[in-house]
């Protein structure tokens, strides 16, 4: 079931809100980015996602298949969230940095589902053989 939550980077300069079942899986990558912020993502439809600031003062950053923009916080420099478009998946998509949803109990975390991506051998469908780093 979809709940509203709220979220943003350490600052508070980048806020937004997201109607989200995180029930339904979150995900956490190997690739190069994904492993050196430690980014724990959750996809919605961009209808499901209200940016509540200005776009100035955040930055975009994209690297490889140019097909994700990882925003974040030029203040802070936290990345609250970022969004693309990846055939595959479904293809318009908004990633929420569940790391950075306000007051969530911390239990409600620990319980989510996880789903573990080898990014960095571009085996996406596939958990690495290694994930406790994660």
């Amino acid at each position: 079931m979809k709940t509203t939550y709220k979220g943003s980077c350490h600052c508070g300069r980048i806020r937004y809100e997201v109607d989200a079942d995180l029930e339904a899986g979150t995900s956490r990558c190997n690739c190069s980015y994904c492993s050196k912020t430690r980014y724990w993502g959750a996809n919605v439809k961009p209808e499901d996602f209200r940016l509540m600031c200005e776009e100035a003062g955040i930055g975009d950053y994209q690297f490889a298949t140019m097909s994700g923009h990882h925003r974040f916080c030029t203040t802070c420099g936290v990345a609250p969230y970022g969004h693309g478009y990846v055939e595959q998946i479904g293809g318009a998509f908004v990633s929420i940095n569940i790391a950075c949803l306000d007051d969530v109990d911390p239990a409600v975390l620990a319980a989510l589902p996880i789903q573990y991506m080898d990014g960095l051998h571009n085996n996406w469908w596939n958990a690495p053989a290694e994930t406790r780093y994660m």
